[in-house]
């Protein structure tokens, strides 16, 4: 497991019950977490210092309950890059601090590389990643079906002092939109997608994981360069092995390189405790 642990902004202080305490800048909050199953405390007077907490309701979905006044936003760093946090619906914040990993793994490959690499990066939510691969020198093209992420990764790209990088913002169906670049001939350098377990597109395009990220990798080899960098597939979809990631990238992509596969996770402060949080598959040249 890859362990995002180089985080001064954010930190897991305690774990229990389902639930997580965390601590995003100067802000704590609690939020659910289907991974956490065991019932122990390693500190449990921090959890009266939460300002807000996630309470999920026995007829689905949810909603916050403050304890303190917070900010409807605030920011947070992970090393040079800035992020816009506000509880959302659905427990989220608009950012999943373990995707540090990646972002470090991307921004090394594009700095290490002797071209300037483009970037598609697809169902792209608030543009962590597009934020890191414009630090690293990277050009990208975002794409996400919610306006409202994007309008937000532009929020993310701009506090980062990334807003003169060159960048295009996409509000469209992922899948559309690369069949649209096939025929426009346009190519890149590397793909990055997260796709979600269920989702719809902006006119209504239904997305479901197990059906259709093969034949969504497969079209996406059409738009890879000849001599590309890497290609990533994040997934938080329960059920599937970050094996069947690495097995669908190997059968797609037919060019020499390296594939990999594991799960990324966030560790407990002051613990040798670690929270699974989702999986990855990369092939990189």
């Amino acid at each position: 497991m890859e362990v995002a642990n180089k985080w001064k902004d954010y930190k897991i202080i305690d774990m229990a019950n389902g639930e997580k305490l965390e601590e995003w800048g100067n802000i704590r909050l609690i939020r659910p977490d289907p991974q956490i199953i065991w019932k122990h405390k390693e500190n449990p007077k921090e959890w009266k210092t939460a300002m807000a907490r996630y309470q999920r309701s026995k007829t689905g979905g949810g909603n916050w309950e403050y304890y303190k006044q917070i900010p409807k936003n605030w920011k947070v760093t992970y090393k040079n890059l800035t992020f816009n946090i506000k509880p959302m619906g659905f427990k989220h914040t608009g950012l999943f601090p373990e995707q540090a990993v990646n972002w470090d793994w991307m921004i090394e490959k594009i700095r290490n590389s002797k071209k300037e690499i483009k970037v598609l990066n697809l169902f792209a939510y608030t543009g962590g990643a597009t934020v890191a691969c414009l630090s690293a020198g990277a050009s990208v093209c975002h794409v996400d079906s919610s306006k409202g992420m994007v309008t937000w990764a532009k929020e993310n790209v701009i506090s980062s002092h990334l807003e003169k990088r060159p960048v295009r913002f996409i509000v469209d169906d992922v899948v559309k939109f690369v069949q649209r670049e096939i025929r426009r001939g346009h190519k890149y350098d590397a793909i990055i997608m997260d796709p979600p377990s269920y989702g719809r597109g902006a006119n209504g395009e239904v997305w479901q994981f197990e059906n259709q990220i093969n034949d969504l990798v497969e079209l996406c080899t059409q738009v890879l360069e000849e001599n590309p960098l890497f290609f990533l597939i994040n997934s938080y979809t329960t059920g599937i092995s970050s094996k069947v990631l690495e097995n669908i990238l190997r059968i797609q992509i037919q060019k020499k390189g390296k594939f990999n596969s594991g799960e990324i996770g966030l560790p407990m402060e002051n613990s040798k405790i670690v929270l699974p949080c989702g999986i990855y598959g990369r092939w990189e040249a």
